[in-house]
């Protein structure tokens, strides 16, 4: 089976680096055209790194900001086929401890970038009656973790929105999913830079013990906007190499290895 997503249009928001980027260099590398936004590219709207490579400055958070790069996208390339709602931030501290101010960060964010891109997309998809929107939840949506009470009521509420989102976009053709990565170290987590004992006991937790790398999740983006996914909408994706699968994942490589487990 071939994915071909040569010649259609793809939005990445928070492209500029990390899992973003990632997913940018996976659909240029499928034949796609791409429209790379983030807040970043403000001294450089709209540069180009390619005929098929935009980059194009956007807050996710403002509506104006938002329009504006969505018509530079239709400008350039004509139409829109793929929304993918990457952009998003985290705190990572107990909910007594987290400013009011801060909360509200990570849901405009988190919850209503994601809203304002799918509504400015929305009525191009509508037009062309085609059209992927992909929106990046969270294992957090799934187990929640100590620290992550505004992370993770965030990409819960993704995961309500991507399905109300298909519901109403249904009778377009239009399909809206989300999917779940686990632990990709970027900059935000410091995955990478932990203690090696810190290291190990989160490597514990994954059924495929090692960290996920940002084209994991952008090979199963390229699914997912592909025809092959055509009759998939509504749907949380887990693609978090099957954390917590079962309860102590670590206990099968010890007996894979003929050790005794330090785990009951």
């Amino acid at each position: 089976m071939e994915l071909d997503l040569k010649g259609r249009v793809v939005v990445v928001t928070g492209a500029a680096r990390g899992i973003g980027r990632g997913i940018v260099d996976r659909f240029l590398a499928e034949g796609a055209r791409v429209a790379a936004l983030d807040l970043s590219f403000d001294d450089r709207p709209g540069e180009e790194a390619s005929d098929r490579l935009i980059e194009v400055a956007c807050d996710v958070t403002d509506a104006a900001s938002v329009a504006a790069a969505v018509e530079a996208v239709r400008s350039r390339f004509g139409r829109v086929d793929v929304l993918v709602n990457n952009a998003g931030i985290t705190v990572d501290a107990p909910f007594e401890q987290i400013a009011p101010e801060r909360f509200r960060a990570v849901m405009d964010v988190n919850v209503t970038g994601t809203f304002l891109m799918a509504r400015a997309v929305a009525p191009i998809m509508k037009e062309q009656r085609s059209g992927r929107i992909l929106n990046a939840a969270s294992f957090a949506a799934i187990v929640p973790a100590y620290g992550g009470a505004a992370y993770a009521a965030s990409k819960a509420a993704v995961v309500q929105l991507t399905r109300v989102l298909a519901g109403e976009l249904g009778p377009w053709g239009v399909t809206v999913n989300c999917y779940a990565p686990g632990m990709v170290p970027t900059g935000i987590n410091g995955f990478a830079e932990l203690a090696p004992e810190a290291q190990e006991r989160l490597l514990d937790t994954l059924t495929l013990r090692r960290w996920e790398e940002p084209d994991d999740i952008a090979r199963l983006l390229v699914f997912l906007a592909s025809d092959a996914a055509s009759y998939l909408t509504g749907a949380l994706i887990d693609v978090s190499g099957g954390k917590l699968a079962t309860q102590i994942p670590a206990k099968a490589y010890e007996a894979a290895q003929g050790l005794h487990p330090r785990f009951a």
